[in-house]
């Protein structure tokens, strides 16, 4: 193991990696939805399979999993339920408007641990969290939206 120090990072960004089930309504709901922009993709056999969505400084991941042949897989439950996924942004409650004025139920906003947090669940059950630094007396909820 080397003990010198790098000049710069070696590691430069994580990019979440979601299996979706439907990559239609993953797209509905991150790109019409939430605002995601689709910057690179995969398409085998005609379909789109996997794709790379970009949000500002943030990004994610998608690919639909094979239900039947080669490589394919069923899951038992919806893949996501458990996986939390937290966006740091300048304002949480921007992201709260612009995301239910799409028609996306999200979670009302809260002050929590000197944050906005307001969260929705992806139709494959991934929770995607938007926090914001705030001076706002903690408990408090966003009212009047």
């Amino acid at each position: 193991m080397s003990s010198t120090k790098p000049s710069e990072p070696n590691v430069t960004q994580v990019v979440p990696f979601f299996r979706v089930s439907d990559m239609e309504a993953s797209l509905r709901f991150y790109v019409d939805g939430v605002g995601f922009v689709m910057t690179k993709k995969w398409i085998d056999e005609g379909k789109l399979r996997w794709c790379w969505l970009e949000l500002g400084g943030a990004a994610l991941m998608l690919q639909e999993f094979r239900k039947e042949g080669h490589d394919s897989w069923v899951p038992e439950t919806k893949v996501g339920v458990g996986v939390s996924i937290c966006f740091q942004c300048r304002d949480a409650l921007a992201i709260y408007r612009d995301v239910i004025s799409r028609g996306l139920q999200a979670s009302r906003p809260f002050v929590g641990n000197g944050m906005w947090c307001t969260s929705l669940s992806d139709p494959d059950g991934y929770r995607i969290e938007f926090e914001s630094l705030t001076d706002v007396p903690e408990e408090t909820v966003l009212s009047g939206d």
